[in-house]
């Protein structure tokens, strides 16, 4: 099962239940291309994956994909046929335009996120997604959608209208409260779902104001709103993307993300936080405690302010919650580790992030600067004490973690480099055997032409594989500017990938 983007709720990006696919037999020999889910519009979200599915009588196992045009699609992952498919656009209306011209998210906006899926909600399981349209009269929509996965039948109260105020006084605000315009806005960052409620955070359009940083949630039953917080409420900007990754959220149920530039107030109350609740370009961890949202903790580096004004902060890339894990006196650590713009990585204590000082970062956990020299337009993945990270124009590179700490130089990495964005990793290995055992690291190289990279998780120098290397083009697959931040799903021996107007699945050769 792939019911979330990266995988599970800490964004790992790791499969630990692959038997299939090994060290051995992914090579340009016995792996590759073996076929194509064709569909309309760019597939910009992870495909996601629900095994022994009963549709039509006959159990599947099933692959996911929502699209920009506003569709969403249900393929047999062995066979590669079609199993439904069904349109989120309301009556007489098209998926969104590019708004102001920003063309971020081209041609058109339509689902954009990656969406999430529980097996518990419904009858048969449900999947969640957010779809943007415009209608003849001009007008935005943002809605989530509640499907019936063995159907793609809307179920009881679905669509629910995006809409939200939350008191304040910034950007796109009135009498005291700041207004949610949904032309403003595209939901970029992956859902969360969390004890029984849909978390949705939301992204401008080329920083095109006015726009603030927002997190919506609705519950799963009733498709009602059920929080919001608005983290930039009596300032501007704040917007929450992460190129597409998700919502972080640990077992108490707080949540995590990385906040792009924005509002941050350098003035802090006697807990210091922020004294008008504006946390632009922070690591933030947010309560859900007594059914409402509200920043529990933070981190922002000392030079904030410049960064953010110098458009080289956090919120260009995803975080990822580690295990707990030791140090070298028994003592044990809860911790989150991110990057963004500004080169450098971030570990954050979970328990005391550290928050803001205008003088130094001494309070925070760790820090390793100019580790990823490109930047960071994506998300790590968590493997076996390491940590992925492929920054923009840069390799692939393993940091090992011991003793608690994240090594300042990875301990290996790729001899190809990645253009923008980079790349956002994920894992496949065999965790039934003791020890875990073929752990590969797949990545997507962007470009005319993309290709996917399998490498060994324990030496990314060793390269076991990559879509051009087999003959007359076999494996290879179209790709252009518009796909962005594509994240490689693996499951039962597949391997998918989302293109233009298809997803390309991979997988062992007959």
């Amino acid at each position: 099962m792939v019911l979330t983007w990266h995988n599970d709720i800490a964004r790992t990006g790791q499969n630990l239940n692959e038997t299939a696919l090994t060290t051995a037999n992914v090579n340009s020999v016995t792996f590759g291309k073996i076929g194509t889910l064709t569909v309309q519009g760019n597939v910009d979200a992870e495909p996601l994956y629900v095994s022994n599915l009963t549709i039509g009588a006959a159990a599947h196992n099933v692959v996911f994909v929502v699209t920009e045009q506003d569709m969403v699609y249900a393929f047999d992952a062995s066979s590669l046929s079609q199993l439904w498919a069904v349109s989120v656009l309301g009556s007489g209306e098209t998926p969104s335009d590019q708004v102001n011209g920003c063309g971020q998210v081209a041609p058109v906006i339509g689902v954009t996120s990656t969406p999430v899926i529980d097996m518990n909600a419904g009858a048969h399981g449900t999947i969640f997604l957010v779809a943007m349209s415009k209608d003849g009269s001009g007008n935005y929509h943002q809605r989530l959608h509640a499907l019936d996965l063995t159907t793609g039948a809307e179920q009881t109260g679905s669509p629910a209208t995006i809409q939200a105020t939350f008191p304040g006084t910034g950007a796109n605000s009135s009498n005291g409260q700041v207004v949610f315009d949904p032309k403003q806005y595209k939901e970029r960052a992956s859902l969360l779902a969390l004890n029984g409620v849909i978390y949705t955070s939301w992204a401008s359009h080329c920083d095109d104001a006015p726009f603030t940083g927002w997190v919506i949630g609705y519950s799963e039953t009733t498709m009602q709103q059920a929080r919001v917080l608005n983290i930039t409420p009596n300032g501007s900007d704040g917007a929450i993307w992460m190129s597409g990754a998700g919502l972080n959220a640990d077992s108490s149920g707080n949540i995590y993300f990385l906040d792009a530039n924005g509002t941050f107030d350098d003035t802090l109350d006697a807990n210091g936080l922020p004294v008008s609740s504006d946390y632009g370009n922070a690591f933030i961890k947010v309560s859900t405690n007594g059914n409402s949202l509200a920043v529990a903790d933070y981190f922002t580096m000392s030079n904030t302010d410049s960064e953010s004004d110098d458009d080289v902060d956090l919120g260009s890339g995803g975080a990822v919650l580690l295990p707990d894990l030791k140090d070298a006196q028994g003592t044990t650590w809860h911790l989150a580790v991110g990057a963004g713009k500004d080169h450098n990585i971030y570990v954050v204590n979970r328990d005391m992030m550290g928050k803001f000082n205008a003088q130094n970062d001494n309070s925070l956990y760790q820090q390793i600067n100019d580790a990823l020299p490109g930047g960071i337009w994506a998300a790590p993945a968590y493997f076996n004490n390491a940590i992925y990270y492929g920054d923009g124009g840069g390799t692939l590179k393993a940091f090992p973690i011991a003793n608690a700490l994240l090594a300042a130089t990875p301990s290996s990495q790729s001899a190809v480099t990645f253009g923008y964005p980079g790349t956002d990793p994920s894992v496949s290995a065999n965790g039934t055997a003791s020890p875990v055992t073929n752990g590969i690291v797949w990545a997507i190289e962007n470009g005319g032409i993309g290709v996917l990279h399998a490498y060994d998780a324990t030496n990314l120098a060793n390269e076991l594989y990559n879509s051009n290397q087999a003959p007359a083009g076999r494996d290879q697959f179209p790709t252009d500017g518009n796909v962005k931040f594509v994240t490689p799903m693996i499951a039962n021996g597949r391997v998918f990938v989302g293109t233009p107007n298809a997803v390309v699945a991979f997988g062992l050769l007959q």
